[in-house]
């Protein structure tokens, strides 16, 4: 089973989401339709997927979530520009 990191974004780029999941396209999805409407990504309307990285280890992928969620902004805009410098959106359904 795949598991994937993954950066979400609003509109204007200025708020960032880190999460992992096991399903991406199901997680982005959840997401953009507000499942949980209290959700963070509900209130600053975070549902651009703007980056993810995939790997075969769950426990990988839990330690690399929180990882990039220590980081400063910078440094996640950095990992964004390597993979997606134009922040163009990469949900594809």
């Amino acid at each position: 089973m795949e598991y994937y990191v993954y950066i979400l974004s609003n509109n204007l780029n200025t708020v960032l989401y880190v999460g992992v999941t096991g399903n991406l396209v199901r997680r982005v999805a959840e997401h953009r339709n507000h499942l949980d409407p209290n959700a963070f990504t509900a209130k600053y309307d975070v549902h651009k997927l703007v980056y993810y990285e995939s790997t075969s280890d769950v426990k990988a992928a839990l330690e690399r979530e929180k990882q990039i969620k220590g980081w400063n902004r910078k440094r996640k805009n950095k990992l964004v520009e390597s993979k997606n410098p134009t922040w163009k959106d990469l949900y594809v359904q």
